[in-house]
């Protein structure tokens, strides 16, 4: 067995090299941030993998957005699945508007009342659904004539102010899915258009195939997921109909005894087919506002 190195910090320290201390120690939560960095530049630099990232939480109000743009213009994404939570609040940026510091014991009642949204302790002014509104108001035409979701997300991020998720995807032409955007402030404004009779060709099962497909034929695939539900889902059940994924990281804080998708193992997927059981995967218990920021910075010094 390997002695658990004690971990030593340094004045002036990188990031990097700080995951290599805990990478030394290799045990608990900071051990599995370490295998975690290790797996993603794994998967980054293997050219047979393609690489499927999802996202779900509350990440673009929760700071996470310009991380996420980063590694999308890097290239170290092959496939994005997201919700539509937060392809609302990445439009709502590009359009000018702003998530604020706030506090998760304010009264409720009286945010309410002057007008403000809260995630935990991230506010947003209601006011930016107007905002939204607008902006589809003067492109629905434009957006509504795409056969599928990831045509009309990429008509959409065309059409977006620069420095957002969904301009990055379109700029480099990484599919982007988003399962379930009518659970979403964007799926609900589309809805008002359409209960007013307006008409859109988008079909919010194309996109499968198309999934399957990068899936399928891809020599090797690696799975990256901050949060699970949808997103994770929706890449796992691709997964189920290639050869399984030969690396994964997972960062949660969901809890794998009750069953759902977001708490399970990774390794749980080997039953189904979803992991390579010879595959490199690990779970990492955190926050990951906390643990996205950490993994990035190492990356940059890696790949």
């Amino acid at each position: 067995m390997k002695i658990v190195k004690q971990i030593n910090t340094k004045k002036g320290m990188k990031v990097n090299e700080l995951v290599k201390e805990m990478s030394l120690s290799n045990v608990f939560g900071a051990g599995r941030l370490a295998k975690s960095v290790d797996i993603v530049e794994n998967m980054i630099k293997d050219k047979e993998c393609k690489v499927f990232f999802g996202l779900a939480g509350a990440m673009v109000p929760g700071g996470m957005k310009n991380i996420i743009i980063d590694m999308l213009e890097n290239k170290w994404i092959d496939v994005f699945v997201t919700t539509g939570a937060n392809l609302t609040h990445d439009l709502i940026e590009a359009l000018g508007m702003h998530h604020y510091q706030g506090s998760s014991d304010a009264d409720d009642k009286k945010l309410h009342k002057i007008g403000i949204d809260r995630i935990y302790d991230s506010f947003m002014p209601n006011k930016a659904y107007e905002k939204l509104e607008d902006f589809f108001s003067k492109n629905f035409e434009k957006i509504s004539k795409e056969k599928d979701i990831k045509s009309f997300l990429w008509k959409l991020g065309s059409l977006t102010p620069k420095n957002s998720i969904l301009n990055a995807c379109y700029k480099n032409k990484i599919p982007i899915f988003c399962p379930a955007i009518a659970d979403s402030g964007i799926g609900l404004i589309l809805w008002g258009h359409l209960a007013k009779g307006k008409k859109t060709d988008v079909n919010a099962f194309d996109d499968l195939k198309e999934m399957i497909d990068i899936a399928w034929t891809a020599k090797k695939t690696g799975v990256f997921y901050i949060g699970g539900g949808v997103p994770k889902n929706y890449i796992q059940q691709a997964m189920q109909l290639s050869k399984g994924a030969s690396y994964g990281v997972q960062i949660t804080m969901d809890r794998p005894e009750h069953g759902g998708s977001s708490g399970a193992n990774l390794k749980e997927g080997v039953s189904w087919g979803k992991m390579d059981e010879k595959g490199h995967f690990v779970d990492l218990i955190c926050d990951a506002t906390i643990a996205l920021p950490i993994i990035h910075a190492a990356l940059k010094d890696r790949v």
